[in-house]
């Protein structure tokens, strides 16, 4: 029984920052795997960013040295930092977490880049 909220979406110009958090539920959130997912009109939900239980990062190419998705496991909270934001970064984020072959999900906050 695990409920993850998102927030901090919004609308942003292109090259402006956006700060994405996800509060999980529950006492498992110490133990999980974590990550931020996105969907584009049209397109497949694709990976963004995900990090272990012991801080370890991985990135999509299209968002490295961009996107920095970190984790406060006192606070049962993940981040996903958004800077020199694209228009083709335009996207439903959705939160995700891993624990044990289980995978929950948030419902999603809409962010668009545009001028």
């Amino acid at each position: 029984q695990v409920q993850l909220v998102e927030s901090g979406g919004g609308l942003v110009q292109p090259g402006g920052s956006l700060r994405l958090s996800c509060a999980a539920s529950g006492r498992g959130f110490r133990t999980a795997l974590m990550g931020w997912y996105r969907q584009a009109p049209g397109k497949e939900r694709d990976l963004v960013a995900h990090i272990t239980t012991t801080g370890s990062t991985d990135y999509a190419d299209s968002v490295k040295g961009r996107f920095t998705i970190s984790r406060d496991n006192t606070k049962n909270t993940v981040y996903l930092q958004m800077n020199t934001l694209k228009p083709e970064d335009t996207a439903v984020y959705y939160c995700n977490l891993g624990a044990y072959g289980i995978e929950y999900w948030g419902k999603g906050t809409l962010v668009t880049v545009s001028s």
